[in-house]
């Protein structure tokens, strides 16, 4: 039997009915992205030298390690919605991001006089980064659990934290495109305490949310 028949199989001994997991998950992300940029539109929107900001290494990066985050979030999210699991396989892939971000780190420590790094790392706007990343993230989160309720994980704690870390990392590229503070220390402390906030909330709801 192949895995989207027993999912729906399991579904209907659950009771309620499930669409195949490719699609759900697929309708799922993009309900998620649309879902963050309204928020992000109505709430902050881009900073106001964003199109200049282009041309800048430090701006890029952070949009380059959220993308990594929400892609390896996202196929370990759709891996662990299935119920022989086969997350473990791509579990690898989660480190990308947080080797990419380390890599920044020691970059911008060669590059910044050490006088300068506790500045560079408070930045100038950390209470709005842990507030709005996880205000953007929340209904993508909402949605991630939802669509777990199409699979059949079989480790909701573990799926639950997944979909946080996704939703985070969704909500960290749009913030991203409004913060002023582009310095990699910056991003390793702030961005991953809101992130890991979203993944911590997924990792609670999930068992009542996701379940089957």
């Amino acid at each position: 039997m192949k895995t989207d028949d027993l999912i729906r199989a399991l579904a209907a001994d659950a009771g309620h009915r499930t669409l195949p997991q490719g699609r759900t998950f697929m309708i799922a992300g993009g309900a998620a992205i649309v879902l963050a940029a309204v928020v992000f539109a109505i709430t902050l929107g881009p900073r106001p030298d964003a199109l200049q900001s282009l041309d800048s290494l430090r701006y890029l990066f952070k949009f380059a390690v959220m993308i990594a985050l929400a892609g390896s979030a996202f196929a370990l999210l759709r891996a662990g919605a299935r119920p022989e699991g086969g997350a473990s396989g791509l579990l690898l892939w989660l480190a990308l991001a947080p080797l990419l971000l380390l890599a920044g780190v020691l970059l911008e420590l060669f590059a910044v006089p050490s006088a300068d790094w506790a500045r560079q790392m408070i930045g100038t706007n950390s209470r709005v980064c842990l507030t709005f990343i996880p205000l953007i993230g929340i209904g993508p989160l909402a949605v991630f659990l939802l669509a777990l309720r199409h699979g059949a994980p079989t480790r909701l704690a573990r799926a639950g934290a997944l979909a946080g870390l996704l939703a985070g990392a969704l909500a960290g590229a749009f913030y991203a495109a409004h913060c002023p503070d582009d310095s990699p220390l910056f991003v390793a402390v702030w961005y991953s305490l809101a992130i890991a906030g979203l993944s911590g909330l997924g990792a609670l709801l999930a068992p009542w949310i996701a379940r089957w």
